[in-house]
């Protein structure tokens, strides 16, 4: 492993510890509203939607966004879960998880797909994402929804929505759920 890449690994056996909390659960659900708002005003078909969580930290926020989006317009929209492990150019230096499955419940040619993650960072988890969802068809268009942007990025990727732009340092921290955002550090155990 070369050493710059072992200085970005989030080493094995470290713990987050928070500093200083950026939204409250309120304020992640406000968030989520927004964007909801915001990908059903730029959606052409959005019958067509399919709301895909990466695995692990986009899932509750996938979940939450296409619960929203579905109130708004009145009809289910579809949600899968995306585990990109096998795709990302860094694999040997993020374990697998386990418990991370893929679970995309039909053909994505041709349907918008909206992918959800908790954290944006270098992009790489994205980039992996994409060559993923090549295993399930060919969609019309991806579309990328982030709870926080920290920026920092290695690769050309942008998020089309934003619950929140955070810039950060690389050696901080950021911890993103549905019941708040923290910015940290990593400590070991």
């Amino acid at each position: 492993m070369a050493e710059r890449e072992r200085r970005r690994v989030r080493p094995r056996g470290t713990i987050f510890v928070p500093r200083t909390q950026i939204l409250s659960a309120s304020d992640v659900a406000k968030a989520i509203t927004r964007m909801a708002h915001e990908v059903v005003e730029r959606t052409h078909d959005i019958d067509g939607l399919f709301v895909v969580g990466l695995q692990t930290g986009g899932v509750p926020f996938a979940t939450a966004l296409a619960a929203a989006i579905s109130t708004i317009v009145g009809n289910p929209v579809d949600l899968g879960l995306l585990d990109v492990a096998f795709y990302r150019d860094d694999i040997a230096l993020h374990p697998v998880v386990e418990s991370a499955t893929t679970t995309i419940s039909s053909d994505l040619t041709d349907r918008t797909v909206l992918l959800v993650d908790d954290v944006l960072f270098t992009g790489r988890t994205i980039r992996a994402a994409l060559n993923a969802l090549s295993d399930w068809g060919r969609p019309s268009a991806v579309q990328l929804a982030v709870m926080v942007d920290r920026g920092h990025r290695e690769l050309p990727i942008r998020p089309d929505y934003v619950g929140k732009n955070l810039p950060t340092s690389r050696e901080e921290a950021i911890d993103a759920t549905t019941d708040g955002v923290w910015i940290g550090k990593l400590v070991a155990k």
